[in-house]
């Protein structure tokens, strides 16, 4: 996540006319599935004041942002390895490794990328990989990479407070976001050049919301301890059932809903929260607490819903999880 983009490489690409430059086709830049162990939580900033529009006219994002950032789930996936891989076939211009996975908490001063590969492509093109895990890029400048070759993990070096790729194209040296190509925004809609390959132009459907994190806890959660990956899993004997979320992308006005089902189907929990301002990350949570008796043993239903509306329409984005309590 980085509001001005550290460029790795010092020197100059050599630039072809923009008549003749070839737009590279890529693919998902990580060794995941878009919208269930990898979410695309921020995009290009299209908006050239202090607020932040996205290539759909969505608030998926912040001011500045030069790229796509792709998250992971907490810090516990980021410790078991997640692949990123070449977007496109080219030359590897530059590398980093060695900054600790602590984001910007170290001393990250002209070096926001953190870890990352610089990968350059025909015609001027180029992509930057950043705030990879220390001690995981496994390619050296000059090397050929193939797509989908790997060039080390996702992590939490650089300029970031969550485990994540983010990823810049380039053109010339100036940002281009992948959602519509070289070209200028407009309709609030993917374009037809796109610079995504079909099928992850598939996967990549715009969310305007991302639920990308929930579960269960017996107390009431602390949000940086479940972005670490460590849980506080109930029981029947647990003295609460909670349900949280983390969402990334909600806004003024939006509706969060958490409900809790019991091993019946029955409703034992419906909490929702109208908010009253935007935020870029979220977490939310809902309970209810133990009575004398023990939680009866089975499966527990989480839902999640968010809903925008817009005039007379509305959009809700929805997430499910499930618990068994023995």
């Amino acid at each position: 996540m980085i509001r001005t983009a550290f460029l790795l490489a010092a020197a100059l690409l050599s630039a072809g006319s923009p008549a003749q430059a070839a737009e590279p086709s890529l693919s998902l830049p990580l060794a995941c599935r878009p919208g269930e162990s990898c979410w695309v939580v921020h995009y290009v900033d299209h908006d050239s004041t202090a607020s932040f529009r996205d290539y759909h006219c969505g608030v998926l994002g912040y001011d500045g942002h030069d790229g796509t950032d792709f998250a992971i789930r907490d810090e516990r996936a980021m410790a078991a390895g997640v692949a990123v891989v070449a977007a496109a076939p080219g030359t590897v211009r530059s590398v980093r490794d060695g900054m600790p996975d602590i984001g910007r908490n170290g001393d990250i001063a002209g070096r926001e990328c953190g870890n990352g590969v610089l990968v350059a492509h025909e015609e001027g093109w180029e992509t930057q990989y950043c705030h990879m895990r220390r001690g995981s890029v496994v390619v050296r400048p000059g090397e050929r990479v193939e797509r989908g070759q790997t060039l080390g993990l996702v992590g939490l070096s650089g300029n970031t407070e969550f485990p994540h790729l983010h990823l810049t194209v380039r053109r010339d040296r100036r940002p281009v976001d992948p959602f519509l190509g070289d070209e200028a925004f407009g309709a609030c809609r993917i374009s037809a050049s796109s610079l995504w390959m079909p099928e992850a132009r598939a996967a990549l459907a715009y969310r305007p919301i991302a639920i990308y994190n929930a579960g269960f806890s017996g107390t009431p959660p602390d949000a940086a301890t479940i972005r670490r990956g460590e849980r506080a899993l109930p029981s029947v004997n647990s003295e609460a059932l909670v349900l949280w979320t983390d969402i990334f992308g909600v806004d003024r006005g939006d509706r969060i809903q958490l409900r809790i089902l019991d091993p019946d189907g029955e409703v034992l929990l419906d909490h929702a929260r109208t908010l009253d301002k935007r935020f870029i990350r979220r977490f939310e949570f809902a309970g209810k607490r133990k009575r004398a008796e023990p939680w009866p043993p089975g499966t527990y239903t989480g839902e999640i819903a968010v809903t925008r509306s817009a005039g007379e329409q509305a959009t809700t984005v929805t997430n499910r999880t499930w618990i068994e309590l023995r």
